[in-house]
């Protein structure tokens, strides 16, 4: 009787473990990022069929920026720990649920690669 209960422990640990590294948002980045990706990011930001960021927020060196949200401005400073930026960008609605900012990731608008590589340019604001 030990073993089959020692094995279900093991298993058990093992799906914790497994399920930790792909937990939602599941985004950090085990590397700093490169200015390939940092380009990427300002592109997916700036693109007005994608990430289209300028449509509510102003941010440095885009044209014809909205206002309602927020500026993009200091997001290292106002998003010390990554995993909250990217869980924004994921699902603004768990912060707040009448916010008019669309869930990109859990809308499929935007992949979690994207989202990444926004946050990563974000983070040089």
């Amino acid at each position: 009787m030990r073993y089959p209960a020692k094995l279900i422990s093991t298993m058990a640990s093992a799906a914790v473990l497994t399920g930790s590294l792909y937990a939602l948002p599941g985004t950090a980045s085990a590397s700093e990022p490169t200015a390939a990706d940092i380009a990427q990011g300002k592109a997916l930001a700036f693109n007005r069929s994608e990430g289209n960021c300028l449509a509510c927020h102003a941010i440095k060196g885009g044209n014809m920026p909205g206002d309602i949200g927020p500026p993009l401005v200091a997001m290292k400073a106002r998003f010390p720990d990554r995993e909250k930026l990217f869980a924004q960008i994921w699902d603004p609605r768990h912060n707040n649920p009448q916010t008019a900012m669309p869930p990109f990731g859990a809308n499929h608008i935007l992949t979690k690669e994207q989202i990444n590589k926004i946050v990563d340019f974000l983070y040089t604001l």
